[in-house]
C-alpha cells in the first residue's frame, strides 16, 4: 500500500513540475521584436523574475513534499499507538477472565 502511495506522490510531484514548467515557458517572451526593444536592465529584471518564479515553485514543491512526509509519519505513529492500545485492551481482558475464574 505504501508503494502505491509513494508512486502516487511521485506522480503528483512530476505533474506539478511539468505544469510549473509550462507556466514558466508561458511567462517568457521569445519574440524577436520584443527582444530588440528591451534594454539591458529590463532584460536582466525579466530573467530575474523567471528565476524567482522557479525558486518559488521549487520552494512550494519542497514544502508540499515535506508536509506530505510528516503527515505520513504522523499517521504511522498514530496507527502504531492504536494497535498498541488494542493489544493492551485484549491483554487486560485475558487477565480479567483469569481473575474472575471464567477461563482456565
Amino acid at each position: 500500500m505504501t508503494e502505491i502511495s509513494n508512486r502516487r506522490s511521485l506522480g503528483f510531484l512530476l505533474l506539478f513540475f511539468f505544469i510549473s514548467e509550462q507556466f514558466l515557458s508561458g511567462f517568457s517572451d521569445d519574440s524577436k521584436s520584443q527582444k530588440e526593444k528591451k534594454t539591458d536592465a529590463h532584460s536582466s529584471s525579466s530573467s530575474m523574475s523567471g528565476s524567482t518564479i522557479l525558486i518559488l515553485c521549487l520552494a512550494v514543491a519542497t514544502v508540499v513534499g515535506l508536509s506530505y512526509f510528516l503527515f505520513r509519519l504522523w499517521q504511522k505513529k498514530k496507527r502504531e499507538e492504536q494497535y498498541a492500545r488494542l493489544l493492551k485492551l485484549f491483554e487486560e481482558d485475558d487477565e480479567l477472565e483469569l481473575e474472575l475464574g471464567l477461563r482456565d
